[in-house]
């Protein structure tokens, strides 16, 4: 299905457009107004003559013919109503924002939208969802545009909730988000559409999706098929015990499905399962960074043989190994550190010298001319930087970073924080964790997210390498 005159529109009416902000509606025409969407822009509601000198059309009949996309902010009661009026003018694909449909019972009405779609070529997004985003089109249901990423994910979900909290994460995570479709209901265009779409995308480089239920598996288990075989695709289900069934028929309408015939579907079909948001998160901000993981050879560098001993087991519980490092490795590494209180096999304890960004930087470079290794992973205590080396805070992660791009491996850190009350350390953190997301490093809170999420990763890439 051609998608493009959705996600990047000539023209967009706002059916009910307000005049001010509130009353449980997205302000869609001033989010288009200010956002830098530069096509037509029509709002409509018959209660405004004009909004700062803009022209308000008083009915969608007013309207000229042929416009791309209408989006509905208008009640539930009035939907079959617009429906045939946008008809009548061939808009091309029509977003309902409003709810109150099979939700909450009505399903009487889907059918009458659908029925109306169909005989008159109207494609309908929705109803009960957010609607699209997309970066280069400006087209948006947020105020907030990315301006300083790859913009290379793709998202769908069927909740408006998870849809908007994916953005936001993504903004702030510095994940570069190409397109997004919140689908609700999805009584027309449904999710296996939206993944052929950005499957064949060639800007987007990885596709997440949160997934209540399915209206056409087989179709859904076909196009994933031929997505996964070009780009990994996770997927986060929602509804996946019967009590969350439950939640998401009330929700969004979603018919339960057995969750573990759902999910050995998926995996056979080459899909990347996780059991929650920030799993997604984090594996989609590995997926999309400069040098993503190929192979499981993990070489772990510390300040500290406690946490060498506990990412050793979570590696090996998660399916990674840490193979011994070449003898001139181990010496390489040794010219920077004492013998006491360190080791250099792998893991490597560095011991208090860890905590030096230009023995961690001397480490990576010496474990990237290591034929046994295939992932770096420098564990960084914010903690201990804050305390002991805060002369490095500013200038610590850029030396970190030009050896991550000299090593021509995937370098992952992992960024630690103990203390939850302290606000200088946390804005160390930030100001970390900025520096080496702008530089396309994917970054991690735990040891725990980082061996999940390389380990999930590889499951997509063992199966097509």
């Amino acid at each position: 299905m051609n998608l493009d005159s959705l996600f990047y529109p000539k023209s967009v009416a706002v059916i009910g457009a307000s005049a001010k902000f509130g009353g449980g509606k997205i302000p869609y025409y001033h989010i288009l107004k200010t956002g830098g969407y530069e096509g037509d822009l029509y709002p409509v509601n018959p209660k405004y003559d004009e909004i700062d000198g803009v022209k308000f059309y008083q009915s969608i009949n007013d309207l000229p013919e042929g416009i791309d996309l209408a989006i509905v902010t208008a009640p539930f009661k009035e939907s079959l109503e617009i429906m045939k009026s946008a008809a009548r003018k061939k808009i091309k694909f029509i977003h309902f924002f409003t709810a109150g449909f099979s939700e909450t019972g009505n399903k009487d009405l889907e059918d009458g939208l659908l029925n109306v779609a169909r005989k008159n070529g109207i494609r309908i997004v929705g109803p009960n969802c957010i609607g699209i985003y997309c970066f280069e089109s400006r087209v948006s249901f947020g105020f907030t545009v990315q301006e300083n990423s790859s913009m290379n994910t793709g998202f769908f979900g069927q909740s408006g909730g998870v849809t908007s909290n994916f953005v936001r994460a993504a903004i702030s995570s510095r994940l570069g988000l190409n397109k997004v479709v919140s689908y609700g209901n999805q009584i027309d265009i449904g999710a296996e559409d939206y993944l052929e779409y950005f499957a064949k995308d060639e800007k987007i480089k990885i596709i997440a999706g949160y997934v209540e239920d399915l209206k056409d598996p087989r179709a859904f288990l076909s196009a994933l098929k031929r997505a996964t075989k070009v780009k990994p695709v996770i997927l986060l289900k929602g509804g996946m015990t019967e009590v969350g069934a439950k939640a998401a028929a009330s929700h969004t309408g979603a018919m339960a499905s057995n969750f573990l015939i759902w999910s050995s579907a998926m995996r056979q079909h080459g899909a990347i399962l996780v059991e929650n948001f920030e799993q997604m998160m984090n594996i989609a901000m590995l997926g999309t960074c400069k040098t993503p993981p190929r192979g499981p050879r993990v070489g772990f560098m510390v300040a500290g043989g406690g946490e060498a001993v506990t990412f050793t087991d979570l590696a090996a519980l998660g399916g990674l190994t840490l193979p011994e490092l070449q003898k001139d490795t181990q010496e390489l590494i040794s010219q920077k550190i004492s013998a006491v209180n360190t080791s250099t096999p792998n893991p490597v304890d560095l011991g208090m010298f860890g905590l030096d960004f230009n023995v961690m930087s001397h480490t990576i470079m010496a474990m990237a001319q290591d034929d046994c290794i295939d992932v770096i992973i420098p564990f960084l205590s914010v903690d201990f930087i804050s305390t002991f080396q805060r002369d490095q805070i500013e200038d610590g992660p850029g030396i970190i970073i030009e050896a991550a791009k000299k090593a021509k491996k995937p370098v992952i850190p992992v960024l630690s924080t103990c203390s939850q009350d302290n606000i200088d350390i946390e804005k160390t953190r930030i100001s970390m964790f900025s520096s080496f997301r702008d530089a396309g490093l994917p970054v991690f809170a735990t040891t725990q997210d980082c061996i999940y999420s390389i380990s999930k990763y590889l499951e997509w890439v063992g199966k097509h390498r």
